[in-house]
């Protein structure tokens, strides 16, 4: 199958690239900046600019592109969260419907606070709409509202509500191990609050079959069978890097001093629940966070 990806060359993108390769699809791969390499093509959805030939052949599409949510939310900040993700896919789907391309299947990226971001010990699944309104949560139904336009071109669509990332070489573990990389760890802000997570080798497995299986149609949470709370988690991270967990949080307030509005995203967390691509018979490779924490561990 021939596959175009937006956002191919961040953490997802890039193994996730490699592995449909690998299994014999051929994948395009939308840049930023203009590039000689075979089966990358220029774009710049600001400039209303694509490279024509990006698109001939595709059948599936896959959208990763997104600014990162880890950085301090200024007001023009926010604004480049929203369009990195919602103008882009407009973008792209006026430049489908214009050459009248149809896809077999158009696959994107959301979050899992879709739901909203606060701590409850509710348990969520794709069933539940959203519990509460704020940034994260607008952020979501936008991008997730521009996905499902394309259901007027491509016979599937799916939406992968995405939990924190876990790999070693970047996204969440990367923030987090610069607290445990100081020889001790702590919960941060009141340690109750839940974390869900997702190891990158399942994501990836995730997009594969959302490509691969058409018994993949709708909205599924991308998130992992174990959740813990925060304080959990801090304590499994330190225990798996052999450094002291201390017994005292880190203050909400310096959070706030640090990253301003974005530390909700730290501070405050409900579950949620896989039951959805379960049902589809999914088969984590890493349910848990032990696994997933010791996959990291150099031998």
């Amino acid at each position: 199958m021939k596959i175009l990806i937006t956002g191919g060359t961040g953490l997802v993108g890039t193994k996730l690239v490699k592995e449909l390769r690998k299994r014999g699809h051929t994948v395009n791969v939308l840049v930023r900046k203009k590039s000689n390499k075979p089966n990358e093509f220029y774009w710049n959805y600001n400039r209303r600019q694509l490279d024509s030939e990006a698109l001939e052949g595709v059948e599936s599409i896959i959208h990763l592109a997104g600014a990162s949510i880890g950085k301090k939310w200024t007001y023009e900040y926010k604004q480049e969260l929203i369009s990195s993700r919602v103008d882009s896919a407009n973008f792209l789907y006026d430049h489908c419907t214009l050459a009248d391309i149809k896809l077999k299947s158009f696959i994107s990226a959301s979050g899992v606070n879709y739901y909203g971001t606060f701590i409850s010990d509710d348990i969520l699944n794709e069933e539940a709409g959203i519990v509460k309104h704020d940034f994260l949560s607008d952020l979501c139904l936008k991008w997730e509202s521009a996905a499902l336009h394309f259901g007027n071109i491509a016979d599937r669509t799916v939406i992968l509500r995405t939990a924190p990332v876990l790999s070693e070489k970047g996204g969440t573990m990367e923030k987090l191990n610069m607290i445990t990389n100081l020889n001790l760890s702590s919960a941060i802000g009141k340690g109750s609050q839940w974390f869900n997570w997702i190891h990158l080798d399942d994501l990836v497995d995730m997009y594969v079959q959302a490509v691969e299986n058409p018994k993949f149609e709708g909205v599924f949470n991308a998130v992992a069978d174990e959740i813990p709370t925060n304080k959990e988690f801090m304590k499994s991270l330190a225990k798996s890097r052999s450094k002291l967990f201390l017994p005292v949080n880190v203050p909400s307030f310096l959070l706030r001093m640090v990253f301003g509005e974005m530390s909700v995203v730290i501070l405050e967390g409900t579950r949620v629940r896989n039951k959805k691509i379960k049902s589809l018979g999914f088969d984590f490779k890493y349910p848990e966070l032990k696994q997933a924490l010791k996959s990291f561990v150099k031998a």
